[in-house]
């Protein structure tokens, strides 16, 4: 009964339905929403908006942690409610919106958007929606799956809209440890210094007054879509554990790692997956996103403790995690993603940083979200909070795509989300390249010789050997550095035809 998860009496007059909860929400309003990747998104508010706009148009600035489950930027782009987004999406038809100019999408690292609001660069923001497990007797908020921005959205926001999941278990209490940093110029240092640290509370503590409508939901998450490995990701994977198991044999590391982050994603939770048969053991992660490889690690005695903002899983693993939660909660915790995210912290903890780039160049420059260099693909995320200050940043990708039509490995980059300056590895199915204390020049025969696609190495090998005959600390040929990339967009493909993939 909701009765049980509103412990606040004086609260049991605020519930309501959806659609009276989202009438608190005008046009022009800026909106902050609970969920990050796909995980304790608020789900039935939006959907309400969605309908609303069909009948009386309105647009609103959405900010959220990351992406929404549930269809629910879908529904809200098809509808145009949304004018401005902030600051990550992965929805299909809200990308062409933002492609089309449509939708005005600002990415941002996802450690600033709530820095932003607090010193009011950003906002303000006139209403917060956040899925809860409950609300406590002094009226704090208890988050499901996700943290993500929602503990800041509540407190700076006029008006709180609390969707209580009854689908979510009641177990999931005392998972989260919400801390939030003391203004400028007054903070002081945030005292997480492994990631089993709870410095926090376990629920988000507002002004009871400020909440404006409980609704009660009962849909869940959606399901990841992750695929599972194959012979490429196995191969990345395989890569990337000799590396390490050669810097252990060097002194660098310990068979315990350094605390583990991954991306978002197939190839990243296929490279985690790595972690299981390799001779390590005893890790950690302080990441954002906790995927199936977390439990499978977990499951294989492989991990010890895990830290993030969000729980995202397939529909088998959610299937088999959330019915064992209390299991697992010894060795959880779930933070705002200011401090899963947060540099202080990421360089305190000396982070084994693992992301996933669309392209790399020949001298490490790495292309996290433009596809061709002007269509956005989902945002840069917080890859770009670990790859600055991690002890080790690792970019992985498969060396070609589109059945072979495209080559990862480009002379230049058409983007950049990530400076040579913020890569130390990067790996493909092919090989590992390391780029540590390198020049340009060395960076790029090792990138060649290493990552790149036989289809595409003689060709790649011509442009930097013609390139360094001109000279310069980073050898270009400016008029064709982007050439492959005008291939691409003129006859769909940047190399040779995709027949010879198959005997490459």
């Amino acid at each position: 009964m909701p009765n049980s998860r509103i412990r606040l009496a004086s609260l049991l007059h605020k519930v309501v339905s959806a659609e009276e909860a989202a009438s608190h929400i005008k046009d022009g309003m800026m909106v902050g929403m609970s969920g990050f990747t796909r995980a304790g998104e608020a789900k039935a508010v939006p959907m309400a908006l969605a309908e609303r706009a069909k009948r009386e148009p309105f647009k609103i600035t959405l900010v959220t942690g990351a992406s929404l489950g549930n269809d629910l930027d879908k529904q809200l782009a098809e509808a145009h409610v949304l004018s401005r987004r902030i600051p990550f999406q992965a929805d299909p038809a809200l990308r062409k919106a933002i492609n089309a100019g449509e939708v005005m999408f600002v990415d941002q690292h996802l450690s600033e958007t709530v820095e932003h609001l607090r010193t009011r660069q950003l906002g303000p923001l006139d209403v917060a929606v956040v899925e809860a497990v409950g609300i406590t007797a002094q009226g704090g908020i208890i988050p499901t799956t996700s943290v993500g921005n929602s503990a800041t959205f509540a407190i700076l926001a006029e008006k709180v809209i609390i969707e209580i999941n009854m689908s979510q278990p009641a177990e999931l209490e005392g998972l989260h440890d919400i801390y939030i940093p003391t203004r400028r110029p007054f903070r002081e240092p945030i005292p997480v210094v492994a990631p089993e640290s709870r410095v926090g509370l376990p629920f988000i503590a507002i002004p009871p007054e400020k909440i404006a409508a409980i609704v009660v939901t009962s849909k869940l998450d959606s399901a990841s879509n992750v695929l599972p490995p194959d012979a490429e990701t196995a191969a990345i994977s395989g890569h990337l554990m000799e590396f390490l198991k050669h810097e252990v044999k060097r002194g660098l590391l310990t068979e315990r790692l350094q605390p583990l982050q991954a991306g978002i994603g197939t190839i990243a939770n296929a490279v985690m997956h790595g972690f299981i048969e390799s001779p390590f053991y005893d890790l950690t992660m302080y990441s954002e996103v906790l995927q199936d490889s977390t439990f499978d690690l977990f499951d294989a005695d492989k991990l010890n403790f895990a830290s993030g903002s969000s729980i995202t899983l397939s529909k088998a693993k959610y299937d088999a995690v959330i019915p064992k939660i209390t299991d697992y909660k010894p060795r959880l915790i779930l933070r705002p993603q200011e401090i899963s995210n947060h540099p202080e912290i990421i360089r305190r903890l000396g982070i084994i940083a693992i992301n996933t780039a669309l392209e790399f160049d020949i001298y490490g420059n790495i292309n996290s979200t433009h596809v061709g260099g002007t269509h956005m693909m989902n945002g840069i995320g917080g890859s770009g909070d670990f790859a600055r200050n991690a002890y080790l940043s690792v970019f992985v990708t498969k060396s070609i795509a589109k059945g072979g039509a495209l080559s990862s490995i480009v002379p230049m980059v058409s983007h950049v989300d990530h400076t040579e300056h913020d890569v130390d590895i990067v790996v493909t199915e092919v090989g590992l390249a390391d780029l540590r204390e390198l020049a340009p020049r060395e960076r790029a025969r090792l990138i060649i010789a290493n990552c790149v696609h036989p289809l595409y190495r003689d060709a790649l090998t011509d442009y930097f050997e013609r390139a360094t005959a001109r000279g310069g600390h980073t050898p270009h040929i400016i008029e064709e550095a982007l050439s492959w990339h005008v291939k691409a967009r003129e006859t769909g493909a940047m190399g040779e035809p995709l027949h010879l993939v198959a005997s490459a």
